[in-house]
């Protein structure tokens, strides 16, 4: 697992745990701002993913 890969999952569980409060405070806000960080860790860990792919082919040429 590389650095992106930990930080974008790390933003997703962040990012659902502010939507998860935004819902129950009942801020619009904070549960929008929530969904945007999933967003954004779900677009870094996909980042992760494929430098980790393309790592592990060149690996095998």
């Amino acid at each position: 697992m590389n650095k992106d890969q930990v930080k974008g999952t790390a933003k997703k569980v962040g990012g659902k745990i502010e939507e998860a409060a935004g819902k129950v405070t009942r801020s619009a806000k904070l549960e929008a701002k929530g969904n945007a960080k999933q967003v954004e860790g779900t677009i870094q860990k996909n980042y992760g993913d494929a430098k980790a792919a393309v790592k592990d082919i060149s690996r095998r040429s």
